[in-house]
Formats: C-alpha cells, structure tokens, sequence
C-alpha cells in the first residue's frame, strides 16, 4: 500500500471524496508518523490525537450520508501554535502562556474545521513569533529534517519541518519579517505570505500588527493554493481585513504558465553575504523562466538596503505595545502573588521569569523608540523608510509582473551558530522583510540543492497587493519545470529520519 504520508494534500483529498481512502486512514497514518520521528525533529509541542480522530470520523460521515465534501476535507494539517483553539493549548511559543486553553477559535482554525480539514496538533515556533531559527522557542529547538544539527528556519520552523519529515502535508504559519518563507526555503517546501489583510489576523496572538500575516505551507505550489482558498476571505471580526474577492489562486497553481510575463530580478538582491550556492540556484532559476517564456528585466530598488534597519524598529516598536497585555492579572503565567508584593511587582517577576531573552530584547528596543524624544528619530523615521521602499515596489510593478530573488542569503545554518549574534541572526530576512514592509504578496518555493553543502535553496516571487494568483501562476510553472528536469519532487531527495 502507498505510504499515506506521502501522497499530496490534494492527491488525499481526491481519495477521500471518491471512498478510495476514509479520512481516520489518512489521519491515523499522520498521527504514527508523529509518534515515530517527532522525538528527533520536535516539529509539535501538542498533538490532539482524540480531537484529529474526531474530525476526521465526522468527514467519513459526511461523505457517507452523501454530502458535498471540501476541496481539502479528510486532510490533515500542523497548525502554528500562534493561532487559538478553542480548550487546546495555546502558548506562543512563551513560558507566559504554558498550559493557557483558548475560550475560542481564531478565525483561521475554525475555517480549516469547518472545510473539514484535520487539525493534527500545535506546532513549534521561537517565542511570540520572534525569530529566526526556532532557537528562541521556551520549549527547546525544532531540527530540520534534511540535517537535524541544522535550524528549520524561524519563526514557523515547527510547521516547515512537519512538512518535510512528512508529518503533515499541510500547515499554516506566520510572517511578520519572512517567517512563512524563510522557513520553507531552508526546508525545500513552499510558504505563501497573502497580500496584508488577505487572511484574518483575528485569533492569532499579535507581534507586530501592521506586518503579521498568517498564510498556508505545502510541498507543493497546489497544495499551498488549495490552503489558502480554504483560509482567506473577509472577515469582520479583523479591522485590517479586506473586504475583496480572494485571487483565483487555485486556477493559477492549475495554469503554471509564464509566457509573456515580465519578470524582474531585483538588483539589490545579490553580492556580498550571499552564498555562492544560493546564487547558482537562482541564476538557473532565472534562466529557466526565460526558457518557459518570460520576459527578463533587472529592477532596483535601492530603499530595500534600508529594509532591515527599518523593520527592526518598527516591528518591536509595535511588539512592546502588543506584549503590554501580559500582566499577570489576566491570563497566563503569575509569579511572586503571595499577598505581600502589589499588582507592579507581580507584574515584573512574572514578566521576567515568562519572556525569554529575544522577547525581552525587543521590547526593551520598541520602548526605547517609542519613547519621548525618541519617536521622531527612530519609529518615526523607520516609517518613513517603509514609505519609501512601497513606492520602489510601486514603480518595480509598473514594469513587471512579479519580482524574482532568492530567499535567504544562506541554506541552513547549524543550530547555536547565531544564538549568540542577533545580527547575524537577523540576516536571515535579508531578502523577505521588504514585502512585509509595504504589504505584497510572496511566495517561496524550492529551486534545486546548493552544490556545497546539498541543503535546499528557495525562490522567492513577490507579486503586488492582491495580486496573489500571479505567485501560483509563476511557482507552478517553476515547479513543473525543475520535477520534469530532475524526474521527482526536490523534497523526496531529503534524507528519511
């Protein structure tokens, strides 16, 4: 019998609707691939087996009284432990929430239920949201399946690595500074990040407001389409969704052609810090689209040398007002409340035994910036900045259809080798952070093995607000290309744990 584990979301999806498979199958053949590799790779701190099997008895139900089912039904899904659910455990990746049971569903996870797709657990993540390599977690690293001494990437590193060790086909994450796809592009998977507003932020515990985006992770550009219909959409429970039509992204992973398209390749992108593998992937990259029919321009954005130094401000910034509701009076961790200290100390104990050291870091850098005398020379010219990169993406999508670069400057580095040096860490976003900035679509996808090491290199598509469906249209073509080229999927090359 085919490893269940290893078919696509939609190739189950298909089986389920037809009888050929019943979703407790699927799900049952997940959760023993979670019970056999997830001890190495730590991709899951809570895995609901009972809540999986429930869900996955009410679609075998449904499809036996006849009744329509979903495009992803009887699909099994890692969730990002950053999302509520309702009576699961909900900790951010922080000590402040440990053991904190959810009162409700966010938006997004009640729309994977009720598409009927399995949510298989809660997955690992740095703390808050707050990193690069799923280092900064309070419950221990995640490894990533092609090298376990090496990072999966950060902050969703917890869903990438479920993806490629096989424990999920689909999962969801978030992107703040490139979470989504720089986790994807060291694991050889594909990690959309939506237009800003294109999927409901209403449930997912907030880092940094005006750049959070939840978005869908899949082995393949269909999959990852299929996910994103299935979460997207209005919601009026999230001031900052839009209220439009979501793009035809299924359509466009189905269409897969670039001909005629103008694609740009973004000056800035390259030199120095780029590993020389990184660079041969994405060279051959480029060519490919040329081949299939592309029209190549090479674009400058010249404020996106300023993203990083941008986003560092900003993003904290907001974190230190968001954080602000953890007090200890309300929910979560409380330290020192033995009737003696006031409301202020208890507070700060909790406070400092709950946050970990990047948590702490970025709060103490946003407050600094938010300060009096301070909010104009920082925050205020941070924004400023992110003025100025929009407009360079303004005038990138008057000449092309989409922006092509790669997505980390590196492959994965081995676990600790940053730990210590936050700016090297904070490298890693080199490449994504801009789009998150002014608000784009992007994708990542993987684009061959760096020669040097073998470790997957990814391809990033940045696509204008609300033109998601051209990162689909551009990925499946890229994807079908280089399967017919090397004869299978690039992830079936990673080694089996």
């Amino acid at each position: 019998m085919t490893d269940l584990t290893r078919l696509t979301a939609a190739e189950i999806a298909a089986r389920v609707a037809s009888g050929e498979l019943t979703a407790v199958e699927v799900t049952e053949a997940h959760l023993a691939r979670i019970e056999a590799v997830d001890e190495k790779v730590h991709a899951f701190l809570h895995v609901d087996r009972e809540g999986a099997l429930r869900q996955a008895r009410a679609v075998d139900e449904k499809r036996e009284r006849g009744e329509e089912l979903g495009p992803l039904a009887g699909v099994p899904l890692a969730l990002k432990d950053i999302f509520t659910t309702q009576g699961i455990p909900t900790t951010v990746g922080s000590k402040i929430l440990e053991g904190w049971l959810p009162p409700y569903d966010a938006t997004v996870t009640k729309r994977l239920r009720d598409a009927g797709v399995i949510v298989l657990g809660k997955t690992n993540m740095d703390e808050f949201a707050m990193g690069s390599s799923t280092e900064n977690s309070a419950y221990g690293p995640t490894g990533n399946p092609w090298d376990l001494t090496r990072i999966p990437g950060g902050s969703g590193g917890g869903s990438s690595a479920s993806l490629a060790s096989y424990q999920a086909p689909l999962a969801i994450g978030t992107d703040t500074g490139g979470s989504i796809r720089q986790p994807a592009s060291v694991t050889g998977t594909v990690g959309v990040k939506p237009t800003y507003g294109a999927v409901s932020r209403y449930g997912m515990v907030a880092f940094s407001s005006s750049l959070d985006q939840g978005g869908p992770c899949a082995r393949t550009v269909l999959d990852a389409a299929l996910l994103h219909e299935v979460i997207a959409g209005h919601d009026p429970m999230d001031s900052t969704s839009i209220d439009a039509p979501v793009p035809p992204v299924v359509e466009a992973a189905r269409d897969g052609s670039v001909r005629g398209m103008r694609i740009g390749v973004v000056k800035e992108f390259a030199g120095e810090g780029y590993q020389p593998g990184v660079m041969q992937r994405f060279t051959e990259s480029v060519e490919l689209l040329r081949e299939l029919g592309a029209e190549i321009v090479e674009i400058s954005c010249p404020s996106f040398d300023k993203a990083l130094a941008a986003y560092y401000l900003i993003a904290p910034s907001e974190c230190s007002s968001n954080l602000a509701r953890f007090d200890a009076m309300r929910y979560g961790l409380r330290v020192g409340d033995d009737g003696t200290r006031s409301a202020e100390e208890v507070t700060a104990l909790t406070r400092a035994e709950g946050f970990g050291a990047e948590v702490k870091r970025r709060i103490m850098l946003g407050t600094y910036a938010l300060s009096s005398g301070y909010y104009d020379a920082y925050y205020g010219s941070a924004q400023k900045v992110r003025t100025l990169i929009t407009r360079d993406f303004e005038k990138a999508f008057e000449q092309v259809d989409v922006l092509i670069s790669p997505t980390t400057p590196t492959t994965a580095f081995p676990i600790g080798e940053r730990a210590d040096d936050p700016m090297a860490m904070y490298l890693a976003d080199l490449c994504t952070i801009p789009a998150n900035l002014a608000g784009n679509a992007a994708m990542s996808l993987p684009c061959g093995l760096a020669p040097e090491d073998g470790l997957p290199v990814g391809l990033q598509i940045i696509a204008p607000a609300m033109a998601d469906d051209r990162l689909y249209k551009v990925g499946a073509a890229v994807e079908t290309a280089l399967t017919a080229k090397w004869g299978h999927p690039l992830l079936e090359e990673a080694p089996s744990l």
